[in-house]
């Protein structure tokens, strides 16, 4: 039989009892804390419980923002259905830019409860019709955007300015991979502690599911090859010219990295007055689009280079110097008009269907998430689906509308996922806007297109599967491509997240007086017909699942 929580802001039965839970709840109260547990292992639920208790024994409002539209939609619905409203349903809202100020100054009297996107949050801020003084918790969901000029640390700063009685919690998968990414969060939304579980923890191990990663070799296709070869002939020799001035020092095989130093070393010589540095400068510029477009040939195919060759040659348009003058190059005019009647030769798009074809065989009723970076590979990927039986593909992408590529309104957006999530179609075709905490109920397969280098990504786009049951991911790796050198740097990183969160957390410390039953009095448990205290049952639990 399931255990409950019992507060008297949560609705009868709608959090479930969880001993890990309860803990992170106690702290979160405790101090400012950045609470960071796996995708799937229900942050959202402790979120839950702190803004009860906050509004409970101090009152004021509670405001929560999400870094997309859809995620907060996503809050807004699941808080009306958790959260005892004890005023009218307009006290639980959220706020989007689509609504005009005035009327977004009125929700805001209004509630008691508001979800936002950070933008708009900063902006009525510093408009002046919203005030954070009276905001007595903020919870700051995939808290680790909270850095430089981001809306997301704005807010921070606002509201560590004028709250009356702050309290702060920060809620991600993964903040990060350095120490200073991981300190600047904290720093910016003034974090005191942090709360860190993995899933291999005994106390989570029992609620994880099951989630295997298989990579997927796939070879290049000839054709890519022989566009590719003399675009790296091209890049080679202008690096060796490079070699031969002394600014790349680099041996092998030509990487960013590498050109990234180039171009410091190149910049450290025009700040001296050498001339040569500044045709220098131009040459290096011309060997990092080479570079990216014989990574999209190769990694990627003809949709991506497409879509890659149609933004440099709209830069150019603008008045970018370098980028008209790349494209205006015979060998890139007459290659960007061979891509625009080539069909697509990478056969990652074969292969991408074949894994969703395997899983809709073997389970009908299966969702998959296919991830792409490109929004003509996206829709390159749907018109494959499209011809395929018991197959039907969504394409889920961005609200801006660039050249060749429509973007999706929010309610486009929102709909898509309804569809998604009540089985109208069983396929969602995503670029990166799908990716952070969308709670896609059974997605059973998740797709890379490509590996993604940044740690962050990774965990977010795997997290969209294993979130009710076991689930797959697959990541599709095109050989001797560079996309084997961001399938390694995504696992490096990950791997030294944890270490550098663990690092962090020494730091800090734990505030003095610190007692976990403290903040857990109004908390319940019932149990059947038991009801008891949240401390002991968590105490129990623990003791129950601790590892003879």
């Amino acid at each position: 039989m399931t255990a409950y929580i019992e507060h008297p802001r949560l609705c009868a039965e709608a959090v479930e009892a969880r001993a890990y839970q309860i803990e992170a709840v106690s702290d979160c109260l405790g101090a400012p804390t950045l609470l960071v547990l796996p995708t799937a292992l229900g942050k959202t639920p402790i979120e839950w419980m702190v803004i009860a208790e906050r509004l409970n024994t101090i009152g004021g409002r509670a405001l929560m923002i999400a870094p997309t539209n859809a995620l907060v939609n996503q809050h807004l619905r699941d808080l009306k259905l958790v959260i005892d409203k004890q005023e009218s349903e307009d006290s639980i809202t959220s706020i989007s830019g689509s609504i005009d100020w005035k009327k977004r100054q009125k929700r805001w009297d209004a509630a008691e409860i508001i979800i936002a996107t950070p933008q708009v949050i900063r902006n009525d801020v510093q408009r002046g019709s919203i005030d954070l003084k009276d905001v007595s918790v903020l919870v700051v969901d995939e808290a680790h955007h909270s850095k430089g000029r981001h809306a997301v640390a704005e807010v921070g700063d606002q509201y560590l300015q004028s709250a009356q009685n702050p309290l702060v919690l920060g809620a991600t998968a993964s903040p990060g991979s350095s120490q200073e990414q991981v300190e600047e969060v904290c720093k910016r939304l003034g974090l005191k502690r942090i709360h860190s579980r993995t899933a291999e923890n005994p106390f989570l191990a029992p609620y994880a599911a099951g989630l295997q990663v298989k990579e997927v070799p796939v070879n290049v296709d000839e054709g890519l090859k022989l566009m590719a070869a003399p675009l790296i002939l091209w890049m080679n020799g202008l690096v060796d010219q490079l070699r031969r001035l002394g600014y790349h020092v680099q041996t092998g095989r030509v990487t960013s990295s590498q050109l990234n130093d180039t171009r410091e070393r190149i910049q450290r010589a025009i700040a001296k007055g050498e001339g040569l540095a500044y045709n220098a400068a131009r040459q290096c510029a011309q060997s990092q689009r080479l570079l990216n477009l014989i990574g999209y040939l190769l990694s990627q195919g003809v949709s991506a280079s497409r879509e890659y060759l149609s933004r440099v040659k709209t830069s150019g348009e603008g008045g970018d110097k370098g980028s008209s003058a790349f494209f205006k190059d015979d060998r890139i005019t007459s290659l960007y008009e061979m891509l625009q009647h080539s069909e697509e030769l990478h056969e990652k798009v074969g292969k991408t269907v074949e894994l969703v074809q395997e899983q809709i065989e073997i389970n009908p009723e299966s969702r998959v998430i296919v991830f792409a970076h490109f929004r003509d590979t996206v829709d390159e990927i749907v018109q494959r689906l499209d011809d395929c039986q018991r197959i039907k593909p969504e394409r889920f992408v961005g609200q801006a509308t660039r050249e060749g590529s429509s973007g999706m309104t929010q309610k486009e957006q929102l709909s898509g996922l309804q569809r998604f999530r009540d089985g109208e179609c069983n396929v969602l075709v995503a670029t990166s806007v799908g990716e952070e905490g969308l709670d896609i109920p059974k997605a059973d397969r998740v797709i890379f297109y490509e590996p993604i280098g940044s740690e962050i990504r990774t965990i977010q786009r795997r997290g969209r599967t294993g979130r009710h049951s076991d689930g797959n991911v697959y990541v599709l790796i095109a050989r001797e491509t560079r996309d084997e050198g961001a399938r390694a740097s995504a696992v490096y990183r990950e791997q030294r997240m944890q270490k550098v969160i663990d690092s962090v957390r020494r730091n800090m410390g734990r505030p003095n007086k610190d007692d976990l039953a403290e903040h857990l009095t109004t908390f319940k448990v019932r149990d059947g017909a038991i009801v008891g205290s949240a401390y002991s049952f968590m105490q129990s639990e623990m003791k129950r699942l601790t590892p003879e």
